[in-house]
């Protein structure tokens, strides 16, 4: 079976966006980081589906779903899936570029979301002030204003490891999955190509606003900038709490999958 035939679509107003949709129970949504899609959940899809009914889609321009060809907001786009799904309020998983989905879509669409679980991210408002982030940053937008895709994937890979590690001391499997993930993504544009993303304006004044429950799950050797921008959120909603994952990075889920699921099982069963 194909990757393609296990997913849905959802025909947007802007092309067809796709998800998995697996299992019955109480919906979970998980929303992956930037760069790769659905599959960065490929662990917990299979463990909670056994559970939860389990709702992972690739974000517009990622995955398998349709680029972009109109300004659009990424709570705008989970809000109208969860819509035609007739789903909500329903517990939202973000990591990284998830996060910042997540975390939106608590604010535009509230009504929608019963709790939110964040890893090394937070809001859109993306907040890097480490030295070596930004200069992480300004070189992965170097390497893809060149159309360097091979050099920017092992910019990629390095960031992955982030930076306390190499490359070397993250498992294999999980670095070759996030390469494969981001080659198919970026198969999907071209340099120079208009960027429709709408970011929200000033989320983190909206932040206090939040009135369900959140959990930050850190991996320990995550960026600081990442960690920061997570451990911010659960400090300001009045219900937040933050956990860290021993011996994992930015992708806490796939490098130390038992424990992330357990934490997950523990914030889910205490709803």
């Amino acid at each position: 079976m194909t990757v393609a035939s296990e997913l849905s679509c959802f025909a947007s107003a802007d092309g067809d966006l796709a998800y998995r949709d697996t299992g019955t129970g109480e919906p979970l949504v998980l929303l992956h980081s930037g760069y790769a899609d659905h599959r960065v959940f490929e662990d917990q899809i299979r463990v909670f589906a056994a559970e939860y009914r389990v709702i992972a889609p690739d974000v517009r321009g990622h995955g398998w779903s349709a680029n972009a060809t109109r300004p659009f907001r990424w709570a705008d786009d989970l809000g109208a899936l969860l819509r035609h799904l007739d789903l909500g309020p329903v517990v939202l998983v973000g990591l990284s570029m998830g996060a910042a989905v997540a975390t939106d879509t608590a604010l535009v669409h509230p009504e929608l979301v019963r709790a939110l679980v964040v890893s090394g991210g937070a809001t859109s408002a993306f907040e890097y002030t480490d030295p070596a982030m930004l200069a992480h940053v300004a070189e992965s937008a170097r390497l893809l204003g060149a159309g360097d895709v091979e050099g920017w994937l092992d910019h990629f890979a390095r960031g992955v490891a982030g930076p306390h590690r190499t490359v070397d001391e993250v498992a294999p499997d999980v670095v070759r999955r996030l390469r494969e993930m981001a080659s198919h993504t970026l198969a999907k544009h071209t340099p120079g190509e208009t960027d429709w993303y709408v970011p929200l304006d000033d989320p983190w004044a909206r932040v206090p606003k939040i009135d369900v429950p959140v959990l930050a799950v850190h991996g320990a050797v995550d960026a600081p900038d990442s960690i920061a921008m997570a451990e911010r959120l659960v400090r300001t909603v009045p219900d937040g709490r933050s956990v860290t994952i021993e011996g994992a990075g930015h992708y806490p889920n796939m490098e130390q999958p038992d424990a992330f699921d357990a934490t997950l099982v523990e914030f889910l069963r205490a709803l």
